[in-house]
Order: structure tokens, then sequence, then C-alpha cells
């Protein structure tokens, strides 16, 4: 299979020199994404185009088609025949082969194009293949201007090509052509789509979570933060960052006035994230804010949370609603996660400042032990994306089974685009589809005295869900682990 990936638009109105950058950005990104599925993909290209051929024999067509579409800066993938030349009357064989059953009741043009010496026009190409197409089909006619289908075809010296099928790409720019930034995540709607939205438009990102509380919160972020890096950031490395904030927290409740906890709580995390921000060649710090959406996100707080900190604000969400959010978030995948993530309500004052002071904030904020945010700047940890997972520590010891028993069932605790593309099969066992996120609140329905053996790809979710499960006194609970 042969593919021809177009950059987004933007890409291609740069000057040369920035869209040679960009170009190769782009290449060096889809070389090393493929790779991981084969290493025997070509990816080759020129300053408009990359042209990707896949060997034809090892089912790969749907994971490279899934993984191109997941990498900022493409804008269309097309399926491409290549075939050698013979004459005009084989290529309109092939073109009638390809495109006759999809012009029924519809329009379509031929657009072709013609590289090297030949005895005929592009136009002669044109018209032949149309008139095969009229001929062999159920097509409503030719429309050069606005056809529902178009074929392209390019004939280059001894060989010809026919465009099939074409795919939408993410757009924007390729990752690490841009500069980097650090996005402050929660888990939640907001967090993890602007940290994809900045992906999208080219910024490497790292990622700075603020613990207020709870191991189950910072399990639930390494999560969607693996998840985000992995379908939408894989080709850069990128650290996930935790910061213990509950002393902070506890000092602001403890020293401020009660109206202005969270004006004040999000410019400690900016001054924080600033300082941490030195130490990782960071251009700019990324949030979830939207416009009103809280009282700590009118224009006057948003005013005066910035200026705890020098660096750039961006706020990808700011003018979106709720509604265009969660919908963003369910198309890229984040949508469950943000549905079943721990929520931290310590910090709601009862009347909050919706116009605060800067000067009175600053007295406020005066109050403070500074001791207090310094340690916990200092006492952050900083962990690889690509390793969050085998990272983090599961409370229980776990059981693996490498042989299940006929009566024990398989729960395929994998995110829903995993488990389609390569789906769990076994002979005997009931397999039952139950995403890590949802695990918990389905797992009081099933029946108590069957035992469950979790199953993922790696054995890194399954094993640490079941640690999880069997510290709450779930004794049933074990791991499928077929190749331990």
């Amino acid at each position: 299979m042969k593919l021809l990936i177009r950059p987004a638009q933007e890409v291609a109105i740069k000057s040369k020199p920035v869209r040679r950058q960009q170009m190769r950005h782009l290449r060096q990104n889809i070389r090393k994404l493929l790779a991981r599925l084969d290493h025997d993909i070509r990816v080759d290209g020129s300053w408009d185009r990359v042209d990707v051929e896949v060997p034809d024999d090892r089912g790969l067509s749907g994971p490279v088609l899934d993984a191109l579409q997941r990498i900022p800066g493409i804008s269309t993938i097309q399926e491409i025949g290549v075939f050698p030349f013979v004459d005009l009357e084989d290529v309109a064989e092939k073109a009638v082969q390809a495109f006759a059953d999809r012009l029924n009741g519809r329009t379509f043009a031929v657009r072709a194009r013609r590289h090297g010496e030949h005895d005929f026009r592009s136009i002669d190409l044109e018209r032949s293949v149309g008139a095969a197409l009229m001929q062999a089909s159920s097509a409503r006619g030719v429309n050069l201007r606005e056809p529902d289908v178009e074929v392209r075809i390019e004939v280059r010296d001894e060989q010809f090509h026919i465009a099939h099928r074409k795919h939408r790409g993410t757009g924007g720019y390729p990752l690490g052509s841009v500069e980097n930034v650090m996005t402050l995540v929660s888990g939640g709607y907001d967090s993890s789509v602007a940290a994809y939205l900045m992906l999208r438009r080219g910024l490497r990102s790292h990622y700075l979570f603020f613990n207020l509380g709870g191991v189950a919160h910072e399990v639930g972020v390494r999560q969607v933060v693996h998840y985000l890096w992995d379908r939408y950031g894989a080709s850069h490395n990128a650290r996930f960052i935790s910061v213990p904030f509950e002393g902070v927290v506890a000092e602001i409740m403890r020293s401020v006035s009660h109206r202005h906890w969270g004006v004040i709580l999000k410019r400690q995390m900016l001054r924080a994230a600033a300082e941490i921000a030195k130490h990782n060649n960071v251009a700019g710090l990324v949030t979830g804010d939207a416009v009103a959406q809280v009282s700590s996100q009118t224009l006057t707080n948003l005013n005066v949370v910035d200026r705890a900190s020098d660096e750039v604000v961006m706020r990808p969400l700011i003018a979106m609603d709720k509604e265009s959010i969660i919908q963003i978030a369910r198309d890229i995948g984040t949508e469950p996660f943000a549905r079943t993530m721990p929520e931290y309500c310590g910090v709601i004052s009862r009347k909050p400042a919706t116009r605060a002071k800067l000067y009175r904030v600053e007295a406020d904020e005066a109050l403070m032990d500074p001791t207090v945010l310094a340690g916990a700047i200092e006492a952050r940890e900083e962990t690889p994306v690509d390793r969050l997972l085998e990272s983090t520590v599961t409370p229980e010891d776990v059981e693996l089974v490498q042989t299940p028993g006929v009566d024990d069932v398989i729960i395929d605790v994998r995110h829903p685009h995993e488990g389609e593309q390569s789906p769990l099969k076994l002979t005997s066992n009931e397999i039952l589809q139950i995403p890590f996120y949802e695990l918990r609140q389905q797992l009081a329905a099933l029946p108590d005295n069957r035992q469950y053996l979790l199953y993922c790809d790696r054995g890194t979710m399954s094993r640490l869900h079941a640690g999880h499960l069997r510290a709450e006194g779930r004794d049933n609970i074990k791991v499928y682990a077929p190749g331990a």
C-alpha cells in the first residue's frame, strides 16, 4: 500500500526555509511512529508531500492509517494504487475497477497529471478515463467545478498512480516544529483538551500536576496524560511533574481571606509552574481556563492570577463553552477519563471574589509562609511520560494467571481504541469489555462468587488496577498474563 500525505495548509504557505524545516519534522515524526508498527515501512517525501510505502502482506493498513490520522501536521492521507503504465486503455480499466461502484448517482471529475515523455496530453488521459467511467457506472454526470468524487491520476514515466480513498488528518503543525510549553493538568475535561490543542499546534508539552490530596487523583491523571501522549505526542519525549500541594492548600486556608482562596491557589500554582519551567526549557504555560466558567476565571480574576508570573500563559479554551469542550474530549478519547476523574473541592469559597483587587490579593498572600510553596516545589517528582504507568506502585502484590480456569471471567480493561485494534479472543472464557476508568463502578454490579482476571496488552494497567482493588478487599481479582 502506498500513501500520499499532504501537510496542513498553514505549512504549505510558509516561506521555503520554514516549510522545509516543518516538513523535515513531519517526516521524522511519521517515520518514528510508524517504526513502532513495522521497521520496513518506508517514509520519503519532498517540500510539499510525504510518501509512505507499507508492506502489503502484513495486515498493517488499518493500524498505519489510524496512526497517521493522529499525527499533528497532516491535512490528508490519500491511498494510492501504483501500476506499470501500458497504455491509456489500461489506465481507464484500472480506474473503472477502483471507482465505478463509488460513482452511482454522483457526479465526478477526472484530474490527471503527467511527468516524463509521452505521446498524449493530460487532457487526453482525462477524456479517456472519463468516458470509460461514464460507460461502466451509473454516474449522474461530469462536474468539473464541484464534483461529488474526484478521480485523480498521475502518470510518472513508466508508472501511473490512481488516488483512492482520502482520509482527514489532525491538521495543525508538526509536533516539535514550534516551541516547548508546560501544560497544567488536572485530568478533567478542560486541561486534557487544552493539552491536545497545543499538541495539535505543534507545541511539544510537558505536564504539570498539582496534587491537592489523594493517590487516586494522581493515578487518574497519570493515566490520561499517558493516553494523550501515546496517541498524539509520542514522537517526542515529555515529562510528567507532580507537585505535592496539600501543604500549600492548608497554608492558604489558614492565612488568607476565604473570598480569595480560589484566586490565590491559582496564583500559587502559576508561581510554582514558572519556577519549574526554568528547569525544563519551556517558553510558556498552558491552562484549561475558559472565561467566566467559574469565579476564578472572570477576566478580572484571570488578570490578577497572571500577575503572579512573567511567563506567557496560553488558554486555548478561553472562548469555548463546556459543550464544545466535552465534544472535543469525546472525539480525542479523553471524555471517559474526565467523567470518572476524582475531584478535589477543598478550596471552594463561600462567597468568592469575582472581581478581586490585586493589592488586596497581594496583601493576603503576604500573610502566607513562603517556605511552604518553596518546599512543595522542591519536593516535586518528575517522571518520563513513557514510563508513567510502569512507575506507578500498586499497594498489593497481585497473582498472575497464565492459563485461566474455565469459569474465570476475563475483563479486558484496555481503552476501547486499543481493543478495536487487537481484540482479545479466547475459546471458553467469558470476556467482558470494561475500560479501566469504569472498572470500579461496574465491578460492583458483578457477582462476587466468580473469579475475575484483568487483562491489558502490557500487563501494566491490569496489575495497577488489580492491586488497588485487592487493597480494597476484592480477593477475587487477579491478572490474566498469557506471556508471563
